[in-house]
């Protein structure tokens, strides 16, 4: 089953508590004029107090979504079902969360489609994963590799109170991703989605695991990480070329004809590296290019291009010879 039913709606819960008029048990929230959110989970006697005014709870439910309250103080609130980018933005967190920007790019890019079967690490504080299980619907399966029972806890709540009960196709698994992905059957997982420090150490594992033409991804913050990531990939020749990106997301300030780029951004949160798993017994499309040398490395050159080096420098410094000593010839050019 997707999720729990309500007693007095066999709708799962993801329809129930998205759609009709507020009931009691669920989520709110309010917008003051100064655009400042407040969070609220209706009850029966519930009682709602802030600086901007105060209701009972019953007042809003019954009530559509999208409703103007207007306080005892005179004061007015704008009444919505939160979005999820609201909630993960919001939600308690032990580790930092995947932002939405990213979420939604993790979800196209990685091509999460209805009845996809997942294994993603870290798990977080769950952010990811609501996104993950929404855009596999309830015929896909997501796995969660953690390691730290605190964050699998915080994950399982979080995700729990978004779709109002324990996620029937949703597994977090207190292990090493690499021990995850080598107890799945080979060639039977779809998407892997990493979240870690060292996704590197786990490409082999995951091209294991992976379908063919299925797309390993990780989300890491650095670029040290990224180019580990991406050497790897090209190492293991099982996957096409990696592709990396990063979102930076601007909103505009809108007053009338003062339209603007507002001051603040979210600018670099991480990059997104992504690959496809190739055929079985297939090599890579083209053979891979030997990349510069780092800092510190020594470069290669030809012995062509050493020879013609050479004698360039034989040549200019016979030049400046006679140049100096007056024997003749042109002040040499002071060079390529």
């Amino acid at each position: 089953m997707w999720m729990n039913m309500d007693r007095n709606n066999p709708k799962p819960y993801a329809q129930n508590f998205r759609r009709g008029p507020f009931r009691i048990g669920e989520r709110v929230q309010l917008t003051d004029t100064k655009g400042k959110h407040y969070t609220v989970t209706l009850t029966e006697n519930g009682f709602f107090q802030c600086g901007r005014g105060n209701f009972r709870h019953r007042e809003l439910i019954g009530k559509e979504e999208g409703t103007v309250l207007e306080t005892g103080a005179g004061r007015r609130l704008l009444a919505l079902r939160p979005l999820i980018s609201d909630y993960v933005l919001s939600m308690p967190r032990g580790a930092t969360v995947v932002y939405p920007k990213d979420a939604g790019q993790i979800i196209h890019q990685a091509d999460i489609f209805p009845g996809a079967r997942i294994v993603e690490a870290g798990v977080g504080s769950g952010a990811l994963s609501i996104s993950l299980l929404n855009a596999a619907g309830p015929g896909g399966k997501l796995i969660s590799a953690e390691k730290r029972a605190e964050f699998a806890d915080i994950a399982r709540a979080n995700v729990r109170s978004w779709f109002r009960g324990e996620m029937a196709n949703w597994q977090i698994v207190l292990d090493d991703v690499q021990n995850v992905l080598a107890a799945q059957k080979e060639a039977d997982i779809d998407r892997v989605i990493f979240d870690l420090l060292d996704p590197w150490e786990n490409v082999s594992a995951a091209a294991r695991a992976l379908v063919s033409g299925g797309v390993i991804l990780a989300y890491v913050t650095t670029t040290t990480q990224m180019s580990c990531f991406v050497e790897k990939l090209r190492e293991t020749r099982l996957f096409t070329e990696p592709v990396a990106n990063e979102t930076m997301l601007r909103t505009w300030h809108l007053d009338g004809l003062s339209v603007r780029p507002d001051h603040r951004m979210v600018a670099h949160t991480g990059f997104l590296v992504t690959a496809r798993r190739l055929a079985r017994g297939s090599g890579p499309l083209r053979e891979r290019v030997s990349p510069p040398a780092a800092a510190g490395e020594e470069r290669k050159i030809s012995e062509r291009k050493l020879r013609k080096v050479c004698r360039d420098v034989a040549r200019r410094s016979a030049a400046e010879e006679a140049y100096m000593h007056g024997t003749g010839g042109e002040k040499p050019e002071s060079g390529k």
